[in-house]
Formats: C-alpha cells, sequence, structure tokens
C-alpha cells in the first residue's frame, strides 16, 4: 500500500530518540564575522552549490510529512539569504494549516528593521538574537564589524510588531563575565528572555584559546543568584535548555551546557546546511549530501529515505571535552557552515 506522505509519521535515531525538530541553514554568509562562528577573511560557497528556495522548501515537506514539528531557520545569517522570505511565506503555510507547529530563527539582528513585520505576519511568533555585548567597543571587537545600534533597532522593531525576543549570549571568560550581570537587566527591562550557551570547540580556532574562553554556565548562575531569585522550571521549547523563572519578573533565564552538562541522551534535532548536508551532530565531523536524493528524483519518498538512513548514523553524543590543559574533539568546521 503506498505511503500517505500528508499523515505525519515518527523520524527515530538508532538509539530510539524522537527527532522532531529540524535547524536549517538556508546561507553560510553573513553581516559580521564574530570571532567565535566565522573568520574574518571568510570564503563563502558559491551561489550554485546552494540549495534553491524551491529545493530548501521540498525538503522542509519531506522532514515535515516525516514528524518533524518545529523547523529553525538559521546561517550565517538568514535574513541575507535572497528570496528568504519566500520560503518563510511557504513555511508559515504549513504553520497556518497545522502541520508545523512552530517556525522560528536565529538572526544577529542586523536586519530585523527591515523584515520584523513580515516575519510576523507569516507565522512566526518567536526570534533569538545572538548578542554577546552591549557595550559597542566590544561588540565591535568581537563581530569585527560593529553596528551595535542597528541590532537594538532592530530588536525594538521586533518587539515593536509583537515578536517574543529570546537573546542568545554566548559566555566568554575574559571577554564578556563582567557584563553578565548588566545584560541580563537590560534584558528583562525589554522583556526578553535570556539564554547562555558554553563555548564549544569548532572552527579555525586555537584550541588553548578555546580553552581560556570557557567558562562553565554553573559559574554563571552562581554569579546571577547574587543577585537575582532563580526558580528551576520544566519549562521547554524544544531545544537544549534548561531553564529558570527569574522572580519578580516574567521571564526566563536559560542555561545551554554542552560542555559541562551535555543534553546527548535527550537530543531531538538535526541541522541541515545550505547545500543540502545533514548532520546528525554538532559535535561530529562527517554529513550525508542530500542533493542526489532532492535534485535526481522527482519522488519526495527518495529524499525521506534518505533522511532515514542518515539518522541511523545519528551518534550517541558528541567528542567535545575540555580537560586539563587540552582540549578534545574539536571539530573544523565553523557554526556558519553547520548552522547555527
Amino acid at each position: 500500500m503506498p505511503r500517505d506522505l500528508r499523515t505525519p509519521q515518527m523520524l527515530t535515531d538508532g538509539f530510539g530518540r524522537q527527532v522532531n525538530y529540524l535547524r536549517l541553514s538556508v546561507t553560510d554568509r553573513c553581516d559580521l564575522r564574530c570571532t567565535y562562528c566565522m573568520a574574518e577573511r571568510m570564503t563563502f560557497l558559491p551561489k550554485r552549490e546552494l540549495l534553491s528556495i524551491e529545493e530548501l522548501a521540498k525538503l522542509v515537506n519531506a522532514f515535515i510529512d516525516l514528524g518533524v514539528r518545529k523547523v529553525r531557520l538559521t546561517g550565517g545569517e538568514p535574513l541575507v539569504r535572497h528570496g528568504i522570505m519566500s520560503l518563510i511565506e511557504a513555511l508559515g503555510r504549513e504553520v497556518t494549516s497545522g502541520r508545523l507547529d512552530e517556525l522560528t530563527l536565529t538572526t544577529n539582528g542586523t536586519q530585523l528593521s527591515r523584515f520584523a513585520s513580515v516575519l510576523a505576519d507569516n507565522g512566526v511568533r518567536r526570534i533569538n538574537v545572538s548578542l554577546d555585548t552591549i557595550d559597542p567597543e566590544k561588540f565591535a571587537e568581537i563581530t569585527r564589524r560593529g553596528r551595535l545600534g542597528q541590532v537594538l533597532k532592530g530588536i525594538e522593531a521586533a518587539r515593536a510588531v509583537g515578536l517574543q525576543v529570546k537573546i542568545n549570549t554566548m559566555a566568554l571568560r575574559g571577554f564578556n563575565d563582567a557584563e553578565i550581570p548588566d545584560l541580563v537587566d537590560w534584558a528583562l527591562e525589554r522583556g526578553c528572555d535570556v539564554s547562555f550557551i558554553e563555548v564549544m570547540p569548532m572552527g579555525e580556532v586555537r584550541s588553548d584559546d578555546r580553552l581560556g574562553q570557557f567558562w562553565p554556565l554553573g559559574e554563571v548562575r552562581t554569579m546571577l543568584e547574587q543577585r537575582l531569585i532563580l526558580r528551576d522550571t520544566s519549562f521547554s521549547t524544544g531545544g537544549p535548555a534548561q531553564y529558570c523563572d527569574v522572580e519578580g519578573t516574567n521571564q526566563r533565564i536559560g542555561f545551554i551546557t554542552p560542555m559541562s552538562n551535555n543534553f546527548c541522551a535527550g537530543c531531538n534535532r538535526v541541522r541541515v546546511n545550505c547545500r543540502g548536508e545533514l548532520f546528525t551532530c554538532l559535535g561530529r565531523e562527517g554529513s550525508r549530501d542530500l542533493r542526489p536524493a532532492l535534485r535526481e528524483s522527482a519522488s519526495v519518498l527518495d529524499v525521506q529515505d534518505a533522511i532515514r538512513a542518515v539518522l541511523m548514523c545519528k551518534p550517541k553524543g558528541h567528542n567535545f571535552d575540555y580537560g586539563a590543559g587540552e582540549v578534545a574533539g574539536a571539530v573544523s568546521r565553523g557554526m556558519n557552515h553547520t548552522g547555527g
């Protein structure tokens, strides 16, 4: 009997974990050059190697038919991708139809003033904005470009049209450690949740640099609890963050701890980059190219079969580790190649 392509299925990996969350990178390009994400002088993929907007939509629909309920668009910076609004409009219709529970994106915020209203009109209800500092000089240092004012205006534009904004902040020892309380205050005053992220050994960077930057989030929480009352909560957005309610506010603070308390046992997501390579683990080398199935077959079943085959190879966990003066499990590809 032919498969019913419109009936949601359950996509599982070889360890029985259900995969219902797709993080799709739509471009490796970005208008910033954050030091932990990209090299200053980047060689981007030729445009001919990128999946077209139509191919991206076909791929997402294959995942939705397999039971994926949440899609996050990433980059690079997703809002610099030519034609991105056509994809967002198509996926917004999947939200309206009920086939997709949520469409979100992670952005650096530089393009939000331009696109916030269109995002809200097409089913996006919340976004993550990567922001590691609100000090203009430090922002220019870590992004190698600046434009903090542009980002802050973008955040206000998103809030003005009703988008929920969560601030994603990389915890970097020796860079923003003294500033974390001020950044949290700034976010809470604007009704924004905050998630802190431990830096991972990825990209073209010396291992000792990463080791020096690593700041376990248990220490960050201890510092914050000197001035805020944090209550553990079971709240989840479907991602890896463990959240706390901030007493006296309606906001939450999240902690994403791939290094100090890894969450691989409950991993529910896969990443596909802008050229159609499926990565089953952020912290492992290796991928499977889905372009042949997308481009050489008229049937979505071939795409789905390729996805299922890759998921059976999804590893139990990553190999990242910060040991005594050394780093293990580092991967050479940057975050902009995999998708944030």
